[in-house]
Protein backbone atom coordinates (compact mmCIF):
# COMPACT_ATOMS: atom_id res chain seq x y z
CA UNK A 1 0.00 0.00 0.00
CA UNK A 2 1.11 3.28 -0.57
CA UNK A 3 2.70 5.08 2.27
CA UNK A 4 0.05 8.38 1.73
CA UNK A 5 -2.93 5.57 2.33
CA UNK A 6 -1.51 4.06 4.91
CA UNK A 7 -1.26 7.40 6.88
CA UNK A 8 -4.75 8.00 5.84
CA UNK A 9 -5.82 4.65 7.49
CA UNK A 10 -3.89 5.24 10.27
CA UNK A 11 -5.42 8.72 10.82
CA UNK A 12 -8.97 8.20 10.10
CA UNK A 13 -8.68 4.88 12.93
CA UNK A 14 -6.92 7.12 15.17
CA UNK A 15 -9.84 9.71 15.18
CA UNK A 16 -12.54 6.28 15.21
CA UNK A 17 -11.16 4.33 17.11
CA UNK A 18 -12.04 5.61 20.31
CA UNK A 19 -15.42 5.26 20.01
CA UNK A 20 -15.80 2.00 18.44
CA UNK A 21 -14.67 1.79 15.12
CA UNK A 22 -12.53 0.76 12.18
CA UNK A 23 -11.45 1.60 9.12
CA UNK A 24 -10.35 -0.83 6.29
CA UNK A 25 -9.08 0.81 2.45
CA UNK A 26 -10.25 -0.42 -0.74
CA UNK A 27 -10.83 0.94 -4.13
CA UNK A 28 -13.59 1.65 -6.23
CA UNK A 29 -12.57 -0.50 -9.01
CA UNK A 30 -13.07 -3.77 -6.75
CA UNK A 31 -16.31 -3.42 -5.64
CA UNK A 32 -17.56 -1.89 -8.66
CA UNK A 33 -16.68 -5.26 -10.23
CA UNK A 34 -18.71 -7.17 -8.05
CA UNK A 35 -22.11 -5.02 -8.23
CA UNK A 36 -24.81 -4.98 -10.60
CA UNK A 37 -25.14 -1.39 -12.60
CA UNK A 38 -27.53 -0.25 -10.02
CA UNK A 39 -25.01 -0.26 -7.04
CA UNK A 40 -22.06 0.83 -8.81
CA UNK A 41 -20.01 3.74 -7.38
CA UNK A 42 -19.64 7.19 -9.78
CA UNK A 43 -16.13 7.55 -9.36
CA UNK A 44 -12.86 6.34 -10.92
CA UNK A 45 -11.49 3.31 -10.33
CA UNK A 46 -8.51 4.02 -8.79
CA UNK A 47 -10.09 6.36 -6.62
CA UNK A 48 -9.14 5.56 -2.79
CA UNK A 49 -11.90 4.90 -0.13
CA UNK A 50 -12.14 3.39 3.29
CA UNK A 51 -15.51 1.03 4.42
CA UNK A 52 -15.90 1.49 8.72
CA UNK A 53 -17.28 -0.71 11.14
CA UNK A 54 -18.52 -0.87 14.35
CA UNK A 55 -17.40 -2.77 16.63
CA UNK A 56 -18.77 -4.15 19.94
CA UNK A 57 -17.56 -1.05 21.69
CA UNK A 58 -19.52 1.17 19.74
CA UNK A 59 -22.56 0.82 21.87
CA UNK A 60 -20.48 2.20 25.23
CA UNK A 61 -18.12 4.38 23.51
CA UNK A 62 -20.55 6.09 20.92
CA UNK A 63 -23.90 5.59 21.17
CA UNK A 64 -24.40 6.05 24.90
CA UNK A 65 -22.31 9.32 24.96
CA UNK A 66 -24.52 10.42 21.93
CA UNK A 67 -27.79 9.73 23.74
CA UNK A 68 -26.82 11.51 26.81
CA UNK A 69 -25.05 14.93 24.72
CA UNK A 70 -26.81 15.37 21.49
CA UNK A 71 -29.97 13.24 21.01
CA UNK A 72 -32.93 14.93 20.76
CA UNK A 73 -36.24 13.95 22.09
CA UNK A 74 -38.55 12.44 18.72
CA UNK A 75 -35.40 11.05 16.82
CA UNK A 76 -36.71 8.21 15.44
CA UNK A 77 -33.23 6.87 14.13
CA UNK A 78 -30.57 7.72 16.88
CA UNK A 79 -28.41 4.72 15.90
CA UNK A 80 -28.06 5.88 12.67
CA UNK A 81 -27.66 9.65 13.18
CA UNK A 82 -24.73 8.44 15.81
CA UNK A 83 -22.76 6.89 13.18
CA UNK A 84 -22.99 9.92 11.03
CA UNK A 85 -21.92 12.66 13.89
CA UNK A 86 -19.55 10.32 14.35
CA UNK A 87 -18.03 10.26 11.06
CA UNK A 88 -18.62 13.45 9.93
CA UNK A 89 -15.56 13.69 12.27
CA UNK A 90 -13.43 13.17 8.99
CA UNK A 91 -14.26 16.20 7.44
CA UNK A 92 -12.85 18.33 9.86
CA UNK A 93 -9.22 17.04 9.29
CA UNK A 94 -7.95 19.93 7.40
CA UNK A 95 -6.00 16.94 4.62
CA UNK A 96 -9.22 15.04 4.10
CA UNK A 97 -11.83 17.90 3.12
CA UNK A 98 -12.90 16.59 -0.42
CA UNK A 99 -14.37 13.49 1.05
CA UNK A 100 -18.04 11.41 -0.03
CA UNK A 101 -19.88 9.68 2.62
CA UNK A 102 -22.35 6.87 2.02
CA UNK A 103 -24.00 5.12 4.91
CA UNK A 104 -24.94 1.95 4.98
CA UNK A 105 -29.19 3.69 5.50
CA UNK A 106 -28.50 5.70 2.08
CA UNK A 107 -30.93 5.37 -0.60
CA UNK A 108 -31.21 6.49 -4.37
CA UNK A 109 -34.79 5.76 -4.47
CA UNK A 110 -36.96 3.56 -2.56
CA UNK A 111 -35.41 -0.34 -1.97
CA UNK A 112 -32.53 0.85 -3.54
CA UNK A 113 -29.40 1.10 -1.44
CA UNK A 114 -26.00 3.71 -2.72
CA UNK A 115 -23.85 1.03 -1.61
CA UNK A 116 -23.97 -2.31 -0.87
CA UNK A 117 -21.68 -2.54 2.08
CA UNK A 118 -21.63 -6.18 2.86
CA UNK A 119 -19.41 -6.66 -0.95
CA UNK A 120 -17.84 -2.91 -0.23
CA UNK A 121 -16.15 -4.60 3.61
CA UNK A 122 -15.51 -7.82 1.80
CA UNK A 123 -13.03 -6.25 -1.03
CA UNK A 124 -12.13 -4.21 1.73
CA UNK A 125 -10.69 -7.55 3.90
CA UNK A 126 -12.83 -6.30 6.81
CA UNK A 127 -15.33 -9.13 7.07
CA UNK A 128 -15.95 -12.40 4.73
CA UNK A 129 -19.64 -11.76 2.63
CA UNK A 130 -20.53 -15.14 2.91
CA UNK A 131 -23.13 -15.94 -0.27
CA UNK A 132 -25.37 -18.86 -1.41
CA UNK A 133 -22.22 -18.68 -4.19
CA UNK A 134 -19.64 -19.53 -1.57
CA UNK A 135 -21.07 -23.56 -1.44
CA UNK A 136 -20.79 -25.99 -3.47
CA UNK A 137 -23.82 -28.11 -4.30
CA UNK A 138 -25.90 -25.87 -2.64
CA UNK A 139 -28.97 -27.57 -0.60
CA UNK A 140 -31.22 -24.94 -1.90
CA UNK A 141 -31.49 -24.67 -5.22
CA UNK A 142 -33.20 -21.45 -6.59
CA UNK A 143 -34.75 -20.44 -3.72
CA UNK A 144 -33.68 -16.70 -2.80
CA UNK A 145 -30.98 -17.22 0.13
CA UNK A 146 -29.73 -13.93 2.14
CA UNK A 147 -25.56 -13.37 2.56
CA UNK A 148 -23.82 -12.30 5.94
CA UNK A 149 -20.81 -11.45 7.03
CA UNK A 150 -18.43 -12.72 9.49
CA UNK A 151 -15.95 -10.79 10.85
CA UNK A 152 -12.46 -12.72 12.24
CA UNK A 153 -12.28 -11.57 15.08
CA UNK A 154 -16.21 -10.23 16.37
CA UNK A 155 -18.05 -13.16 14.18
CA UNK A 156 -21.40 -11.34 13.52
CA UNK A 157 -21.01 -9.12 16.37
CA UNK A 158 -20.48 -6.12 14.87
CA UNK A 159 -22.09 -3.94 11.55
CA UNK A 160 -20.59 -2.55 8.42
CA UNK A 161 -21.43 1.66 8.57
CA UNK A 162 -20.42 3.94 5.70
CA UNK A 163 -17.86 4.49 3.15
CA UNK A 164 -15.68 7.15 2.97
CA UNK A 165 -14.40 8.33 -0.86
CA UNK A 166 -11.70 10.00 -1.25
CA UNK A 167 -12.49 12.05 -4.47
CA UNK A 168 -9.54 13.68 -5.80
CA UNK A 169 -7.65 10.68 -4.22
CA UNK A 170 -6.36 7.82 -6.40
CA UNK A 171 -3.92 5.22 -5.70
CA UNK A 172 -3.42 2.65 -9.12
CA UNK A 173 -0.62 0.42 -6.52
CA UNK A 174 -2.94 0.06 -3.60
CA UNK A 175 -2.53 -3.88 -3.01
CA UNK A 176 -5.93 -5.85 -1.83
CA UNK A 177 -6.13 -7.36 1.11
CA UNK A 178 -8.05 -11.06 0.81
CA UNK A 179 -11.17 -11.24 3.85
CA UNK A 180 -10.58 -13.72 6.53
CA UNK A 181 -12.12 -16.79 5.71
CA UNK A 182 -13.16 -18.11 9.03
CA UNK A 183 -15.59 -20.35 7.82
CA UNK A 184 -13.98 -22.68 5.12
CA UNK A 185 -15.75 -26.28 5.40
CA UNK A 186 -18.85 -26.56 3.10
CA UNK A 187 -21.43 -28.07 5.94
CA UNK A 188 -20.67 -24.67 8.37
CA UNK A 189 -21.38 -22.45 5.29
CA UNK A 190 -24.85 -24.30 5.20
CA UNK A 191 -25.59 -24.38 8.43
CA UNK A 192 -24.77 -20.20 8.69
CA UNK A 193 -26.81 -19.73 6.16
CA UNK A 194 -29.48 -21.56 7.19
CA UNK A 195 -29.55 -19.68 10.47
CA UNK A 196 -29.64 -16.10 8.87
CA UNK A 197 -32.68 -17.07 6.93
CA UNK A 198 -34.55 -19.49 9.04
CA UNK A 199 -33.87 -18.15 12.34
CA UNK A 200 -32.37 -14.52 11.61
CA UNK A 201 -34.65 -13.17 14.56
CA UNK A 202 -33.21 -15.25 17.31
CA UNK A 203 -29.04 -13.91 16.44
CA UNK A 204 -27.68 -17.28 16.29
CA UNK A 205 -25.51 -16.60 13.45
CA UNK A 206 -23.31 -14.21 15.16
CA UNK A 207 -21.92 -16.58 17.73
CA UNK A 208 -21.20 -19.13 14.24
CA UNK A 209 -16.95 -18.50 15.23
CA UNK A 210 -15.82 -18.31 18.38
CA UNK A 211 -15.58 -14.53 18.97
CA UNK A 212 -13.22 -12.14 21.31
CA UNK A 213 -15.73 -9.77 22.33
CA UNK A 214 -19.88 -9.78 21.97
CA UNK A 215 -22.53 -7.08 22.79
CA UNK A 216 -22.86 -6.02 25.95
CA UNK A 217 -26.55 -7.56 27.48
CA UNK A 218 -27.27 -3.88 27.03
CA UNK A 219 -27.05 -3.46 23.59
CA UNK A 220 -28.39 -6.67 22.88
CA UNK A 221 -31.48 -5.62 24.49
CA UNK A 222 -31.83 -2.27 22.74
CA UNK A 223 -31.08 -3.92 19.07
CA UNK A 224 -33.38 -6.51 19.28
CA UNK A 225 -36.44 -4.12 20.48
CA UNK A 226 -38.59 -3.46 17.81
CA UNK A 227 -37.03 0.73 16.80
CA UNK A 228 -40.68 2.23 17.46
CA UNK A 229 -39.98 1.41 21.33
CA UNK A 230 -36.25 1.95 21.80
CA UNK A 231 -37.51 5.06 23.08
CA UNK A 232 -38.26 3.87 26.46
CA UNK A 233 -35.14 2.33 26.59
CA UNK A 234 -33.27 5.26 25.77
CA UNK A 235 -35.05 7.29 28.37
CA UNK A 236 -33.97 4.38 30.80
CA UNK A 237 -30.24 5.18 30.08
CA UNK A 238 -30.73 8.88 30.47
CA UNK A 239 -32.74 8.36 33.47
CA UNK A 240 -29.83 5.89 35.21
CA UNK A 241 -26.78 8.45 34.27
CA UNK A 242 -28.74 11.18 36.34
CA UNK A 243 -29.32 8.79 39.04
CA UNK A 244 -25.60 7.60 39.27
CA UNK A 245 -23.92 11.32 38.71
Amino acid sequence: MAKEAEEIVRRVNEILGPFGFEAHPFKVKWYNELVGPNYQLEYHDDTFALITISTPQMFEKAFKPFIYNIYKKGDLAPIDHCVKYYTEEIKTVQDYPDTDLIYDFDQKAPRLYSILVQTAAHVAGAAYYYQKKDVINNPWGDKTIFGISIHPQYGGWFAIRAAIIFKNLKFADLKKKDPVDAIPDQETRIKLLNMLNEDWEYWKARDIIKVSERYTEEAINYFKTLPKDRYKLIEDMQANRKNNA
